[in-house]
């Protein structure tokens, strides 16, 4: 299968080492050659995210201080998806946009995951958020208060209406 995920080299750092199975077996289950690296804690993704390149970062957020982990990914200039149960919110989003992560999923979409982390890799920042709101507005509408758009303080309309240019 042809993905933009063959042969990458990822992380992914969360406090519960299920949610790391899962999230190893959906992507390496699908592409095998994928080196796909696991932290349970700031300190070991920390280590890791020194010594070590990956194409992409997959961060959760409550427990692994997983928006310090962020400022560090991105200033290593890696892309970086957030990942959450407990942060699930306008808010978290909003600061998951602004401190430079490409993507924002929520845990129940696990299972779903590899398309999100292809359009990670694949996409610029505005065009991945673009197609990241585009699969996500129909479940965010209904986890998030009505107004949920408007408290991310962003634009979210501007980037609907931005014509992405084809891959």
């Amino acid at each position: 299968m042809e993905s933009v995920l063959n042969g990458k080299r990822i992380l992914a750092v969360d406090d519960e080492p299920d949610v790391l199975a899962v999230l190893e077996e959906e992507v390496v289950g699908v592409y095998p050659s994928c080196r796909f690296d696991k932290a349970t804690s700031f300190e070991a993704a920390k280590d890791l995210m020194k010594n070590q390149n990956y194409d992409l970062v997959i961060l959760d957020i409550m427990g692994v201080r997983g928006f310090d982990l962020l400022d560090l990914a991105v200033s290593r200039d890696l892309r970086v998806v957030m990942l959450t149960a407990h942060a699930l919110s306008p808010e978290a989003l909003k600061k998951s946009v602004e401190l430079g992560a490409r993507a924002y999923l929520p845990k129940e979409k696990l299972g779903e995951v590899v398309p999100f982390l292809e359009d990670a890799l694949a996409y610029e920042y505005v065009p991945g958020w673009k197609r990241l709101y585009e699969k996500l507005k129909g479940f965010f509408d209904t986890k998030f208060e009505s107004d949920w758009e408007k408290k991310t303080g962003l634009n979210w309309q501007e980037w609907a209406s931005w014509r992405m240019p084809l891959k």
